[in-house]
């Protein structure tokens, strides 16, 4: 099915660059993924990780490059193609859409790191996989000759059994409290780090989102990079990699890394509800879905919640790479909104599974079928602190109230 309430794809996406057939390309291998995933489906669910068959689909379609720099064989699309494929493979299974996202997200990360960086991991494999946990509060470090130790106990690193590296968050720790504090990224090996089992969630089941330890890491100086550096603008790793995808403001952006999920994840929902009311009967009275009043005035909320969502979405994504190719840099009150609308849009898509799942009534129950896993995907991830409007709408008040913003990464 085409989509409730969306045009025919026949024209070039908005904000993609004419003749951009890469975009396209990528775009269309997601989509031509989304029957078999949906099948592997409760697969996924039952191993509690992307079954390997999908990782190396994903591989074999080069979705994980999709961000990556072109230097190393990357596709270096623009940033808005990271939500769009993340939409395609959430019409499918959320739990591969997030592992995507977040694994494909960190070559371009990477590609903002220090040269040396991006040759220790890409020059032994430009495929390999990197994980994260963007908690600082979960890590301690302290600055020593040549780079960094590091310490902690950090969860919800999607797809870490998948990974080779993993991008960590910590605080710096510093003798001199006057220093303030110092908010980095470290890139550890998994020689460094040992996985904890623990993800047993009720959302988000295929994600493998479990815990990492470092109890005692050196971290050379190269393989860090502060937050500050990455507030947009020039970075690190600009020298070698100048496109202005490289040159964005990661975490007033961050959102937008998963909100795609949330949103083909809705979608999928809308059309799997229409198809079925098309032709089903209330079991009461035999009286048809499609005719009830109150189903069309469901799929109408549901529909326009999921429209307004992915506008508000990709208007972000494209703004932000038209800003960042003039070599603007937003201001605080600018990337406390990006925040703002990030949580706000991936709030309507749990809003409109929500319509849709009350609206199907008993047969939502069962726990078979697509519906219960979509209804629990959709707060599982509304549960993610970047959806989170009480914090995001909180802070953009503040700023809007000429107070100090509170999220110490912008």
């Amino acid at each position: 099915m085409m989509g409730v309430g969306r045009k025919p794809n026949t024209g070039q996406p908005a904000g993609v660059e004419p003749g951009d057939h890469a975009y396209m390309t990528m775009v269309a291998r997601a989509k031509a993924m989304i029957p078999q995933l949906r099948d592997r489906a409760a697969k996924t669910e039952e191993l509690r990780c992307l079954p390997p068959e999908t990782e190396r689909d994903l591989h074999d379609a080069g979705l994980f490059r999709i961000v990556q720099p072109k230097r190393v064989g990357g596709s270096e699309l623009d940033y808005v193609s990271l939500l769009d494929c993340a939409e395609m493979l959430g019409r499918a299974d959320a739990s591969v859409a997030w592992n995507f996202a977040n694994l494909a997200s960190h070559h371009w990360m990477l590609g903002m790191f220090d040269q040396r960086a991006q040759d220790e991991v890409w020059d032994k494999d430009v495929n390999v996989l990197i994980a994260s946990s963007f908690i600082f509060p979960a890590g301690r470090a302290r600055k020593v000759a040549g780079g960094y130790r590091l310490r902690g106990n950090w969860p919800f690193s999607s797809g870490v059994a998948s990974c080779e590296w993993n991008m960590l968050a910590s605080v710096v720790s510093s003798d001199d409290e006057a220093d303030g504090i110092e908010y980095r990224i470290f890139l550890v090996h998994k020689a460094d780090y040992e996985i904890v089992d623990t993800w047993n969630a009720v959302g988000l089941r295929g994600t493998g989102s479990n815990d990492v330890e470092v109890k005692d890491a050196f971290v050379a100086e190269p393989m860090t990079v502060a937050v500050n550096d990455l507030a947009g603008g020039p970075t690190p790793g600009s020298e070698a990699n100048p496109n202005a995808l490289y040159a964005l403001p990661v975490f007033s952006l961050f959102p937008y890394v998963l909100s795609g999920v949330a949103l083909g994840n809705a979608q999928a929902c809308l059309d799997d509800y229409v198809d079925i009311a098309r032709y089903r009967v209330s079991t009461y009275n035999r009286a048809k879905l499609s005719d009830m009043q109150s189903t069309q005035i469901k799929i109408a909320e549901a529909s326009a919640k999921i429209d307004a969502a992915r506008l508000i979405m990709r208007s972000a994504c494209i703004e932000a790479m038209a800003d960042a190719r003039q070599g603007y840099v937003p201001d605080v009150a600018a990337k406390t909104k990006s925040r703002r609308d990030g949580a706000f849009s991936v709030n309507l898509c749990t809003e409109a599974v929500s319509i849709l799942f009350a609206a199907s009534g008993a047969r939502g129950l069962f726990t078979t079928g697509a519906l219960q896993r979509q209804f629990r995907d959709a707060h599982a991830i509304n549960s993610h602190l970047a959806f989170n409007f009480d914090a995001a709408g909180t802070n953009y008040g503040r700023v809007a109230l000429g107070l100090p913003s509170e999220n110490l990464t912008l």
